[in-house]
């Protein structure tokens, strides 16, 4: 044998367990993210505390079994391994089969390991289905590739705030969530604040979260959805109770009437291409989308009346405004003038937001009057915890 030849045998020989070092030190990278704003071990609320106080013994206990069963598979392999001088080399090693005191052993075993886990488990379902008598409801609605949340502030079955992507709460307050979908099925996620919670289309499912201190808290729809679910964001914003209650306040009203001309001209536009899928309480009753003759399959799109008011649209992957407060123009410009290709939605999917041929004054007009809803900029002007 060459030595070319051999050094290529070595090669071969080393490169799984190359590979196999490699595949470990990225896992460990991974773990390293000092950005994690999905981080499900940073709990900031009683119910993802709950779920923590569960999750750590059960991790201690799954670990301490694995060093076990994987300690007494290495002592079989050495010692029953075979040996050079072996009477017998295809021999098998004695069996254990019939054994009743082991075979019970090793069937009691993990039963008694598993009821306490079993029970925590339980009790920890129970307690994250409790609800305060003074808790905050919201509708939690799934759609292709968005999520719509509805306040139904006077109790009158009808929502009286609508908003997208932005789900606005008072810090220290139970918010009581009712969850379901327009569409398919999505899957609810704020991982600093609660697990995950199935949206059925036809089936509604109640959960709870709350925060502890006022901040920005990601989430992430978690069940395949279509082609844009990875674009299917959520956030949570958390104010102090006088500030969410201004909020409530403020998003009741019309949007304020346009102060300039290209304002104006926005509203027209805004009444002539968007307001078919799009609402806005700033605009009269009969420009305002007709369930009945709905050009969306999902029947429905983001209500924009207090649009500058939130930090995210289209689904929550752009951000309205730069970390300094300033308006991120540029992209909402970029967004009106082509959404399916800054969406990188597939040719021909009418789920999101079509191209409307807008020319470059228009967009300029649109821009104003979106960024006028909400003359006072978003609600939220501290950092996004990300």
């Amino acid at each position: 044998m060459s030595l070319r030849s051999a050094d290529t045998t070595a090669r071969s020989r080393r490169s799984p367990w190359f590979v196999l070092g490699l595949a470990g030190l990225v896992l460990v990278l991974a773990g390293c993210a000092s950005n994690a704003p999905l981080d499900t071990f940073a709990p900031e609320g009683p119910e993802a505390r709950t779920i923590m106080d569960l999750v750590l013994p059960v991790f201690l206990v799954a670990a301490v079994v694995f060093v076990l069963v994987e300690g007494a598979i290495v002592v079989i392999m050495w010692k029953f391994r075979q040996r050079k001088n072996d009477d017998d080399p295809d021999g098998l090693p004695p069996q254990v089969h019939g054994n009743t005191r082991l075979e019970v052993g090793w069937t009691v075993l993990p039963a008694v390991i598993l009821a306490p886990i079993a029970v925590l488990t339980v009790l920890t379902i129970f307690d994250l289905e409790e609800r305060d008598a003074d808790a905050v409801p919201v509708e939690v609605v799934g759609n292709q590739w968005w999520w719509q949340f509805n306040y139904d502030i006077d109790e009158d079955g009808e929502p009286d705030i609508v908003t997208a992507t932005e789900m606005v709460v008072p810090a220290g307050r139970q918010i009581d969530l009712s969850i379901t979908s327009n569409d398919v099925v999505h899957s609810f996620w704020i991982p600093r604040l609660n697990g995950k919670r199935d949206a059925v289309p036809g089936r509604t499912h109640t959960w709870s979260i709350e925060a502890d201190e006022p901040g920005y808290y990601w989430g992430q729809c978690t069940e395949f959805c279509g082609l844009s679910h990875a674009e299917m964001r959520m956030r949570v914003v958390a104010l102090p109770p006088d500030q969410y209650d201004e909020w409530v306040q403020s998003q009741m009203q019309p949007a304020p009437e346009p102060q300039t001309a290209s304002e104006a001209r926005g509203r027209d536009l805004f009444a002539q291409l968007c307001s078919s899928c799009h609402r806005n309480a700033g605009l009269p009753e009969d420009a305002q989308p007709s369930e009945d003759d709905h050009p969306l399959v999902a029947g429905v799109a983001p209500d924009l009346t207090h649009f500058a008011s939130r930090r995210a649209y289209a689904g929550g992957i752009f951000e309205l405004y730069n970390d300094d407060m300033t308006v991120n123009r540029g992209q909402l410009e970029a967004w009106l003038r082509n959404p399916p290709a800054e969406k990188a939605m597939a040719p021909g999917d009418n789920r999101g937001m079509p191209n409307l041929g807008l020319t470059e004054p228009q967009i300029d007009d649109l821009v104003d009057y979106l960024l006028s809803t909400s003359p006072d900029g978003p609600v939220w002007t501290g950092p996004r915890n990300d």
